[in-house]
């Protein structure tokens, strides 16, 4: 199958200035799959680099660990076609396949003891370097996870995020019948109530959010109660989990755990928190954190969840043209859409 030289892209020029442009297409190395995308997924990092960038991408100076530096292709959440796959790989031409958009080395501290997430050299595609809206994109091979045939593209290209909220889920610690309230019943969020609902049945699951539309899709999500934020709660939680990143949420899910209980902060708040350090310490509450995925630990069973479950449905919104990006970064800025809008790059 023969190496494409060009391809068109949605090239990241700064805060809102995105640009279609043809561009050469990526060359892949020994260690490469050159894949042809056929969704991406938009993120609230795409949308916040598009408001307010350049905060991630590399516009200005080199990445410590990517290299790149300048106008870069957004878009960390990709499922596409194999083209061209390292003969000794598992993977084939043809192949349906998504990626975690990592790059780690494989070698240093973090990655030995599992934690590639947090890899000493990490770079991500669509955050560090080019990724994947556009046509075409590489990665190396254990970047990839092929897709099961009985899955649609549509929903296949909800993994990434899927497997994000599977890892903060692993995070919580939350086990056995625990009482657990989860702030946000955004993308994050109902992702993070799916991944529980997989892993550990028996949990009682309260969310909680702003808008009562979010909350009737987190009925349907298996949540067995959801509140308006700021209601009034009547219990104390084994386990909270900040998923929303609004002021005062995290402080919030703090004050409704139980002492000894934990607290997981997924969501990214806009600007520096003051949280009260002496009701942690007293309490004795843990407060953790989560960050990405883990490639194949996470992936592998958010595609499982998706074959198995109307979760897709549920969260899709819509898939739109990659030359619609600049509109849809719009109306996701402005609150106008409820669920994930993949891109197909080629419309």
């Amino acid at each position: 199958m023969s190496t494409p030289t060009t391809m068109r892209a949605a090239v990241y020029h700064g805060p809102r200035d995105i640009r279609i442009e043809d561009v050469p297409a990526p060359m892949p190395g020994p260690d490469d799959v050159l894949v042809r995308v056929l969704r991406s997924g938009l993120c609230g990092t795409d949308v916040t680099e598009w408001v307010s960038g350049p905060l991630m991408i590399p516009l200005y100076s080199a990445h410590a660990h990517s290299g790149h530096s300048g106008p870069m292709i957004q878009g960390h959440e990709i499922l596409g076609e194999v083209m061209s796959a390292p003969a000794d790989s598992s993977l084939s031409n043809g192949q349906i396949v998504a990626s975690g958009a990592q790059v780690f080395c494989g070698e240093c501290e973090r990655c030995r003891e599992g934690r590639v997430n947090i890899c000493e050299r990490l770079y991500t595609l669509g955050l560090n370097t080019n990724g994947g809206h556009a046509e075409y994109v590489i990665a190396p091979v254990r970047s990839w996870v092929p897709v099961p045939s009985n899955l649609s593209l549509d929903h296949a290209g909800l993994v990434q995020p899927l497997a994000v909220g599977l890892h903060a889920a692993r995070r919580s610690g939350a086990g056995g019948g625990d009482f657990v309230l989860i702030s946000g019943a955004g993308a994050i969020g109902s992702f993070v109530l799916a991944a529980l609902r997989h892993l550990e049945p028996a949990l009682e699951i309260t969310l909680t959010d702003v808008d009562a539309l979010k909350l009737e899709r987190a009925q349907r999500l298996g949540a067995d109660h959801v509140m308006l934020a700021g209601a009034v709660h009547d219990r104390e939680f084994d386990v909270t989990i900040e998923a929303s990143g609004a002021p005062g949420t995290l402080a919030r899910c703090i004050e409704l755990t139980r002492v000894g209980g934990r607290v997981l902060a997924v969501g990214m708040p806009a600007r520096p928190l003051e949280l009260d350090i002496h009701h942690l310490v007293l309490r004795e509450i843990t407060l953790d954190t989560t960050v990405a995925l883990i490639t194949q630990e996470d992936m592998v069973p958010a595609l499982e969840i998706l074959s198995t479950t109307g979760l897709g449905t549920e969260l899709l919104d819509s898939v739109q043209p990659l030359s619609q990006i600049a509109a849809v970064l719009d109306a996701i800025a402005s609150g106008r859409v409820q669920g994930k809008v993949l891109l197909d790059p080629r419309g």
